[in-house]
This record gives C-alpha cells, structure tokens and sequence, in this order.
C-alpha cells in the first residue's frame, strides 16, 4: 500500500491550528464561538504600512525578489537591531523568510544533522520538537513549570547537555506562557552555551515588542554569545501583519549562507510587496506598535483578574506576549454528568462544546497541567469567554 514518507510520519498536526479550525466549523454551523486559541493581534495592519504596499503595487514591485530578501529590507533590519538592541549585524548576517515560522525551520534544517539533540524547554511552541524531527533530530525536554514560572534555570540547561547537543531553542517573551527572560537569567544562560564548544541558541524573539517589564534583552548580547546566537524575528506580531509573511534570521554569515542556500532551493525570496510593506513598518515611526502593546497590556490585567476569580485555576501573570497560561489541573477526574476531564485536551474540548469558547490544552505545548488562551481579542470578548468558562467550569463536581 502506498504511504507518505516517514518523515512526514513522525510529524503530529499543529494542535493549536487544529483547535481553530474546529471553532472555525462551529462557527459555520452557526455556533457563537469565542475563539481564544490563534495567536494573532486581532488589530488591522496600521494605514501607513498598509500605503506602502499599494505603492509597491503601483511601483511594480511584481517580480521575483532576491533569495535572503531585499538589500533595502535587510538595511532596515540592520539599523533595527542597533538601534533598539544595541547590535551590530551587517546585511549579509540578515536573511528574510516568508515569516518567522519559516526563519526557524532554516535554521534548524541548516544546523541540526539527524542524531544530534536540540534542547527546548517546556512549555514551547507547538511546532519546535516537530521541526527537530523533521531534520532527523531528537528533541531534549526541559521541563520548567507552573512553580518557576515557566523559565528554563542554568542548572537545568547544564544537566540536559550531552556530546550531542547542537542548538537550544528559546522564545522569549514566549509562546505560550508570556514568561520573559531577565537580563540576569539570560546571561546565566549564556554561560552555560559559551562553556561548551559548537552550541548553538536559536533565540525566538517574534515578541519582543509585545513586553510588559520593560526593554526587551536579548541572549547575543552578551560577550561571545552573538557567534553562538541566531535571533528570529519578524512583523507579524509587533506589526499586526501575521498574514504578510515576514520573517528573518540575524546570525553568523555562514549560517545565513546556509540557510540562503536552503530557501533558494523551496521557496526563493519572500513576497516582494510584503518586503516594501515591512520596510516602512521598520523605518517609520513605531508609535503603533506602542499603541498595541498598551492595548494588550490593558487586557492581560484584565484576562488575569477574571481568570484568578475562577476556583480551580491556578493563574501566574505573564510578562509579555498575548498569551495566559493557566494551571487547570485540579479538575482532571472531574465530570459535569455527561462529560469526564481526563487531561488538558479533554479540558480545553469540554470548554469548546460546553462553554463555546477555544482553547488549547497544554499538552500540545508540552505542559499537561496547563492550557492556553490568546488574549489577543477584544476586551468584551474577554470578558464574555471568561464568564462562560466559569460557568463551565462550576459545573465540573
């Protein structure tokens, strides 16, 4: 019998698209669905970037663009990453991908040889061990829960590296418990990695923007660690432009050149209208990314206090992205009569047929105990979802 091939064999489907195509079907059936489970800024792409698109249309900016992205993009990367980083990257350490989902598979396509390891802590986004075992690799768990605040310590980092270890993810603001990384955590990091040789960080920093504590630190700048440290970034999040498809890598000039070499090879240069449209998202004023993070930080106050007025959760507050977390675990074994909660993706089914509000349960992320909700929705939605799950919720015996 004809079958796919085994790497796409190993590979599980993408819970949290899964979820939302789910709620997306109810919704279809005429169903009111809140749906908290996409992490997308519900905000519309800001009119000034929106203009440069349309004169890149006009400009006739149709044709293909050149593989690691436009000089004038990669310029603009550059001037970002000094500017409000404080590091200094020239244009041939930048490449541009069709969104940052793709600048991380490059990277660990191009690093990752099948046997090494690659460490992720838990909770991670759903789609790191699988992009691990797609390059033949063997995803490391690091487990760092609820208790420390969702952050991988040095002692943990330390014990998990072996001969085979080749890179370390790290999301940071993360996805999906918005825990940050300190400045002082990133360095203890930081020298763990420079202690041993050929280790590499690959540094997810699509959030930076979206931060509650103040600046955002990044793990290259310390000394020595930007030869060790690929930074992935890109405007879907800061910029509400998820669906534009800009994503870049900032790393040593070999792997670039590797991962050019890659994506010159299955899918050439990004969208060269979306390129012209990020420029201008770069080089103009960032008073909207100001005005969406405030937004976001409005409603992460907000999703927190409803959320810590439910009895059984147990809520920690995130201090970036637009996401909570919470520890939902002291209804596993419970049963509204019908349905019984075995897990966290028993939990975030039972909110979505009884409470008509998607989640997704932490076993995707990594993390059983827990589950996620974006709260990258308006603050009436927020409100209505969690009076919902409540009620849901108080209905568990």
């Amino acid at each position: 019998m004809a079958q796919l091939s085994e790497r796409l064999q190993r590979l599980a489907p993408s819970a949290t698209l899964a979820m939302s195509q789910k709620s997306s079907e109810m919704k279809a059936q005429g169903i009111d669905v809140i749906n908290l489970s996409v992490g997308e800024p519900d905000f519309n792409t800001p009119d000034h970037i929106k203009e440069a698109a349309k004169k890149a249309v006009d400009d006739n900016y149709s044709r293909y663009s050149p593989v690691p992205g436009y000089p004038d993009l990669r310029k603009a990367i550059v001037a970002k990453l000094k500017n409000e980083n404080g590091l200094d990257y020239t244009t041939a350490e930048v490449l541009v991908s069709n969104g940052a989902k793709q600048s991380v598979c490059n990277t660990v396509m191009a690093l990752v040889n099948p046997g090494d390891e690659v460490i992720i802590p838990a909770p991670y986004w759903v789609s790191y061990p699988q992009m691990v075992k797609l390059a033949g690799g063997n995803p490391v768990i690091v487990e760092a829960g609820f208790d420390q605040n969702f952050k991988m310590t040095p002692a943990q980092l330390e014990a998990a590296i072996t001969p085979k270890t080749r890179l370390i993810i790290l999301c940071s603001p993360s996805n999906p418990t918005g825990s940050v990384y300190s400045k002082d955590e990133l360095k203890g990091l930081a020298d763990v990695i420079k202690s041993h040789e050929d280790l590499f960080v690959l540094a997810d920093e699509i959030y930076e923007h979206i931060n509650y504590v103040g600046h955002h630190e990044s793990i290259a700048q310390f000394e020595g660690m930007k030869e060790r440290s690929i930074i992935v970034n890109g405007v879907s999040k800061a910029y509400a432009m998820t669906g534009w498809r800009i994503g870049y890598i900032a790393a040593p000039e070999w792997i670039v050149k590797g991962c050019n070499k890659l994506q010159g090879q299955y899918t050439s240069g990004p969208c060269s209208v979306s390129q012209k449209a990020a420029e201008l998202a770069y080089t103009a004023s960032q008073d909207c990314v100001e005005e969406m993070r405030q937004a976001f930080e409005r409603r992460r106050n907000l999703i927190v206090e409803l959320a810590k007025s439910i009895p059984g959760l147990e809520v920690n507050v995130p201090e970036g992205a637009f996401y909570l977390f919470p520890k939902c675990s002291s209804f596993f074994g419970k049963s509204d009569g019908v349905t019984t909660v075995n897990n966290s993706t028993d939990f975030a089914l039972y909110l979505l047929e009884k409470a008509h509000v998607a989640t997704v349960g932490g076993d995707a992320f990594g993390d059983p105990d827990c589950f996620r909700m974006s709260y990258a929705t308006s603050d009436d939605n927020i409100r209505e979802a969690m009076r919902r799950i409540k009620d849901a919720l108080s209905l568990l015996k």
